[in-house]
C-alpha cells in the first residue's frame, strides 16, 4: 500500500528515495528514482548477501539491519548515489528502530540521508550487545525459544558484537 501524501512530498524532493521493507525473515533496502511511468531502481540490497559475507546471526536483527545499511550505502554510491530521501510507506518510522539502524549504515558509508542522530538506535544495541546479553541469561531470561534456530544453525547469539565487528570490518575494508 502506498502513502500518497509521503511519496509526494518525496518525489518533489528530487532525490532518490531509500525504501526499506522488513519481512517475518528479511530485510529488503532499495535506492529508487521515481518516473512517469514507474520507478528505477538504482541500487538493491537484500539481508541474504549477507549470508555471502559470511554473517550467522538473524537477517532482520538490528546489527544485520546495519550491516545491510552499509552494503546498501557502497552500492548506492557505486550506482552513483550520493544523497536520498528515506521512504518508508505505510509502515510506521520507530525511533532507534531496525529501519534507523539500516539508514545508520547507509550514512556512515557515505550516503546523506536526511535525519535527526535521535533516529538510529544506541551504538551498543546496532553492535548487538543487548541481544548478546539477553540470551546470556539462558531459559531465565526466556531466550531458548527465541534463539533456537539460530542455535541449531550452530550460532550462538551471546556472538553478537564478535560477529558484527567481523562483518563490519569486511565490509568497511571493502569500501576502499
Amino acid at each position: 500500500m502506498t502513502d500518497y501524501k509521503s511519496r509526494r512530498r518525496a518525489i518533489t524532493s528530487h532525490k532518490p528515495l531509500l525504501v526499506v521493507r522488513i519481512s517475518n525473515r528479511n530485510v529488503t533496502s532499495q535506492f529508487v528514482v521515481p518516473k512517469v511511468k514507474g520507478d528505477a531502481v538504482v541500487a538493491s540490497a537484500h539481508s541474504r548477501e549477507l549470508l555471502k559475507l559470511g554473517w550467522k546471526g538473524s537477517l532482520k536483527s538490528t546489527p544485520a539491519c546495519y550491516l545491510l545499511g552499509m552494503l546498501a550505502g557502497k552500492k548506492a554510491l557505486a550506482g552513483g548515489v550520493e544523497e536520498a530521501v528515506l521512504y518508508n510507506g505505510l509502515s510506521p518510522f520507530v525511533r532507534g528502530g531496525r529501519v534507523g539502524a539500516l539508514v545508520k549504515g547507509v550514512v556512515d558509508m557515505g550516503v546523506r540521508v536526511p535525519v535527526g542522530d535521535g533516529a538510529f538506535p544506541p551504538e551498543e544495541r546496532i553492535a548487538g550487545a543487548t541481544i548478546a546479553g539477553y540470551a546470556s541469561k539462558g531459559a531465565s531470561g526466556g531466550s531458548a525459544r527465541e534463539f533456537s534456530r539460530l542455535r541449531v544453525a550452530g550460532f550462538k547469539p551471546e556472538q553478537y558484537p564478535e560477529e558484527f565487528q567481523r562483518v563490519k570490518a569486511a565490509l568497511a575494508g571493502e569500501r576502499k
